[in-house]
């Protein structure tokens, strides 16, 4: 468990002048991770978030303002944050303290060095955001008491909406890494199999009710070997931060697929993350105590202690031409019963390695009202309540050219510590032969 220092105080202002805005993503209390490229330099590289612009670390690396890999050696200029991660978090928290120090609003060292900082200092609106890690594997969880209510009252007996398990262990699955892309990405109308419930057999073709899922991901930053569990009281030193996730749903299809071995190519068509990967760090100052466990779960997965994180979380959508979004889902990631140190302790129990750069998406994330619901499943109630948007558009499900964002922040005094968004319009099914 990471401990308050200076990096996190509340009076901290930085020489970026849009990163001391109290509603600003991005202020020096942050300093998320990325991957970017621009029009006039496409080499990709690795950057940070401060307001409005984009710190270029190579720059800073080659200018020998910044050091995190052993000499001679050069982590930033990549395509991908893998390699420092793979650093260890004594490098992750040296290197933002020194970030801070950089770009607090009384060092010159930076901000008076005119030339460096005009080769190091991007305009966000003119950086190419890319995926910010190189994935080897993805897993997602079902963590959401709320969310796996609402399902089994849907779909099985009310009077026992959850199953028995669920209370016992962090439910997940082993997805694909393959089909992860960057907020951003168009995301086409999976076809697939689906079933109507009086038809004697499946039909083919577009999805007809395609969903988000409403999710957070945290990316393993420390592995483990394969034989050797991650205990949870040290799960937190095994995760380097978190993003945003939208894991795209077919629930037609799913719901014909998913007997006896789960969910297939009703998820694999894609899932789609935020650009921005907010250190553990910064989110410290947001812990909260997480919803009481009952029963107690068994030894190896028990904590004590605030494990839970306030989030705000908020869906909107725009159809294709609207003037407007709608926010249709305001939520909160402090309502998940499942810790991520929970799911990351269930995950290696039985011996799984993980990776530097592993995903690990934490299921729908609903809250207790139904304002608050994460996916349009529950939203709408499988398509029985269409929800209004604005100027009077219908929704059961998602529409061709709906564009989805998905918004983050923790609120802190006087500062907020924001994820951006993850946004993705649906492109028409391809056509294929039935």
């Amino acid at each position: 468990m990471s401990v308050l220092n200076a990096t996190h105080d509340p009076s901290l202002k930085s020489w970026v002048d849009s990163a001391n805005q109290q509603d600003c993503n991005f202020p020096i209390q942050n300093l998320p991770f990325g991957v970017f490229s621009t029009a006039a330099n496409p080499a990709q590289r690795i950057g940070v978030a401060i307001g409005n612009q984009v710190l270029d670390l190579s720059v800073l690396e080659q200018s020998g303002l910044l050091m995190a890999a052993p000499i001679g050696k050069q982590v930033f200029d990549q395509a991908s944050l893998n390699a420092f991660i793979a650093l260890g978090r004594a490098t992750w928290t040296q290197t933002r303290a020194r970030l801070s120090e950089l770009l607090r609003q009384d060092n010159p060292k930076l901000r008076d060095d005119t030339a460096l900082r005009a080769r190091a200092l991007v305009p966000l609106r003119e950086a190419i955001l890319h995926l910010p890690v190189e994935i080897p594997g993805y897993t997602d969880f079902y963590s959401s008491k709320e969310h796996a209510t609402n399902v089994g009252l849907m779909f099985r007996d009310p009077k026992n909406a959850l199953l028995p398990n669920w209370l016992e262990i962090p439910i997940g699955y082993n997805g694909r890494a393959s089909s992860v892309v960057v907020s951003g990405t168009p995301i086409r109308r999976p076809n697939g199999q689906f079933k109507a419930p009086n038809a004697e057999r499946p039909s083919f073709g577009p999805c007809q009710k395609l969903d988000i899922e409403l999710e957070t991901a945290f990316i393993v930053g420390v592995g483990n070997a394969l034989g050797e569990p991650i205990r949870v009281d040290e799960a937190e030193g095994h995760i380097f931060g978190m993003v945003l996730l939208n894991d795209w749903s077919a629930r037609d299809i799913q719901q014909w697929e998913y007997v006896p071995l789960g969910p297939f190519n009703s998820k694999t068509f894609a899932t789609s993350i935020s650009p921005w990967v907010v250190t553990m760090e910064a989110l410290e100052p947001f812990r909260v105590a997480s919803p009481a466990q009952e029963p107690q779960p068994l030894p190896y997965l028990r904590q004590s202690g605030k494990n839970g994180y306030d989030i705000a979380l908020e869906v909107t959508v725009e159809p294709e031409g609207a003037a407007a979004s709608s926010a249709i889902c305001r939520t909160n990631f402090k309502y998940m019963y499942w810790t991520m140190a929970q799911q990351l302790a269930h995950h290696t129990v039985s011996g799984c390695n993980t990776r530097v750069g592993d995903l690990m998406g934490s299921g729908t994330i609903s809250g207790p009202t139904p304002d608050s619901y994460g996916s349009f499943l529950e939203l709408t109630w499988n398509g029985q309540k269409p929800l209004m948007l604005a100027n009077g558009v219908a929704r059961k499900f998602i529409e061709d050219g709906d564009e989805l964002v998905i918004s983050g922040w923790a609120q802190g005094d006087g500062f907020r510590v924001g994820f951006g968004s993850v946004r993705g319009r649906v492109l028409p099914a391809p056509i294929v032969a039935r």
